[in-house]
């Protein structure tokens, strides 16, 4: 079996081994050496990426005890080749997976609930537990995991024998016999793993819990750790400023100023609305005489352009055709006609406009993309 580095020291980025075989496979070269420090994919965490032999390790999965690196060109079966991973990216699951250890530890030691899921995204990690917890019990729990952070806790790494592994109270998923790897972040979690971990909580820096929603029979929880985490609190800090600075109000008050905003909003486009009804009925008074028509209206909203055709509808007794847009972007429109039936009409409407809608029999919406020209010449028809 493949020796693996990654377990002598999660440290360790440049080795040299013997390449034992190559083999070409659907996701290119399949190489196995006597030895490695790339972590092949498991436990959630993503397998390691690199240079070897100066060919590009694009994944590292593990087989049978062998770990195999996907590389984009072969290496010579026998040779001495240099390895190095992509530390950046290997530090930063470390950190994650660790962060991921102490808030499992302690939502199992509060909540005596199971970790069923774990995922380390390109972005974020998600957690899965068959148990409810509130946002204020998790911001709870991420006190907690940072004031362990503050201690800077030791996160260690055992293969206890099978006497000793009987007596630890670890977390498993399921029951397991053998050589078992022990992840202990001491005080905070006891847990079987085979990923790579930071030496102590304080390489952390933060854990940062984002959101937590209800899944299937529990809730699954967003989270970030280390790096992640201080570059996504660092976004957040600018994104407050820029919105402070356009309501002139100061970081702890943007929320109140937002709210008060959205307010006003609300009462301007109640007035707005009355204002446009009477409107809208003042022109379906101009054109009650008519039998027929056709109106176009600039910056009318699809609920505008709707009002204005009912207003219409409402006074004149043939078809009532309204449009509201630009030759460039197309426009929206609303037909009605009192107790008639247009399904015919929009569908050979839409046909001919390249448009899209319908509705119910007597009135129906949508929006074209043609010209006024090309409105016009269709009614006309």
């Amino acid at each position: 079996m493949t020796e693996k580095l990654y377990y002598q020291d999660a440290y360790l980025e440049k080795f040299s081994a013997c390449v034992v075989s190559c083999t070409q496979g659907k996701k290119g070269y399949e190489i196995i050496l006597d030895r490695s420090v790339f972590y092949p994919e498991g436990g959630g965490q993503p397998g390691d990426t690199g240079i070897l032999g100066g060919v590009k390790v694009v994944d590292t999965h593990e087989k049978g005890g062998e770990v195999i690196h996907y590389c984009e060109a072969p290496l010579e079966v026998g040779s001495l080749v240099e390895g190095e991973i992509d530390f950046s990216r290997r530090f930063d699951f470390m950190q994650q997976h660790s962060g991921e250890h102490i808030v499992s530890g302690l939502i199992h030691s509060r909540f005596g609930c199971d970790n069923v899921g774990f995922h380390m995204g390109r972005d974020t990690v998600t957690i899965d537990f068959n148990c409810a917890i509130s946002a204020g019990e998790l911001k709870e729990i991420e006190r907690q995991a940072n004031e362990l952070i503050w201690k800077n806790i030791p996160i260690n790494a055992s293969w206890p024998d099978s006497e000793e592994l009987a007596a630890l109270p670890y977390r498993s998923k399921k029951a397991l016999s053998g050589e078992v790897r022990i992840v202990e972040c001491v005080g905070a979690d006891m847990c079987a793993c085979c990923g790579t971990h930071v030496k102590s909580a304080g390489e952390l820096g933060l854990i940062k819990l984002l959101s937590v929603h209800p899944f299937r029979e529990g809730v699954r929880i967003e989270m970030l750790s280390g790096k992640r985490a201080y570059d996504y609190v660092c976004g957040a800090v600018e994104q407050n400023a820029a919105v402070g600075a356009l309501l002139s109000a100061k970081y702890d008050a943007t929320y109140a100023a937002a709210k008060r905003m959205q307010e006003e909003l609300v009462a301007t486009a109640y007035r707005l609305t009355g204002m446009e009804n009477r409107v809208f009925a003042a022109i379906a008074e101009k054109y009650g005489a008519e039998d027929e028509v056709l109106i176009f209206e600039e910056g009318l909203s699809s609920d505008a352009v709707r009002r204005l055709a009912d207003a219409l509808m409402s006074r004149c007794s043939g078809l009532c055709a309204v449009f509201s847009g630009d030759d460039a972007g197309g426009y929206k429109y609303a037909l009605c006609k009192k107790d008639g039936d247009l399904r015919s009409f929009i569908k050979e409407m839409n046909m001919a406009l390249r448009g899209r809608g319908g509705g119910k029999p007597f009135f129906a919406q949508g929006s074209v993309q043609c010209t006024r020209a090309e409105i016009e010449a269709f009614f006309e028809k």
